[in-house]
């Protein structure tokens, strides 16, 4: 295996650890583990757990506008698809990455309505992962569309 060919590998191999910590991460939302304590940062209140419930509602509503803007292009993986094209319209006209701040808003939102220790956590690594997964689209948009620079310049976040 020549060096280039060690590089796409490892490269493929990391989006694809990426991809799988990001789906773990957000799983972990929705179990409860036994063994995990569950302990309250402070007492939820119905006022918190309103504003934690609306965040999850307006971002998943921002997540489903996004999938359906970029259309034929979704993928999990930060490599855009072979045929897929720089999508600069709809929601992507405010911002490059609605899909993942949508799930980074979820995830906080979670947080808020739980005020736990564990979401706290699992709110933060997701954060992590995902800004380790734009750093690497990016890099892929970069090198595929002739006019990602431009429009990262124009749209900001």
């Amino acid at each position: 295996m020549t060096i280039f060919n060690l590089k796409i590998f490892h490269k493929g191999a990391y989006q694809i650890i990426l991809v799988f910590l990001q789906f773990f991460i957000i799983s972990l939302h929705f179990f409860q583990w036994e063994f995990i304590p569950q302990k309250q940062i402070i007492q939820v209140s119905p006022l918190s757990y309103l504003v934690g419930f609306l965040i999850i509602i307006i971002a998943f509503i921002i997540l489903l506008v996004a999938i359906k803007d970029l259309g034929k292009n979704l993928s999990p993986f930060p490599r855009p698809l072979n045929n897929s094209d720089l999508v600069t319209t709809g929601i992507y006209r405010f911002t490059r990455h609605p899909m993942y701040y949508s799930l980074i808003f979820i995830s906080f939102g979670v947080f808020i309505t739980k005020l736990s220790i564990y979401y706290l956590f699992l709110s933060i690594s997701l954060v992590l992962i995902i800004k380790f997964k734009i750093d690497l689209e990016e890099q892929y948009l970069n090198n595929k569309y002739k006019n990602y620079l431009l429009y990262k310049n124009e749209v900001k976040y």
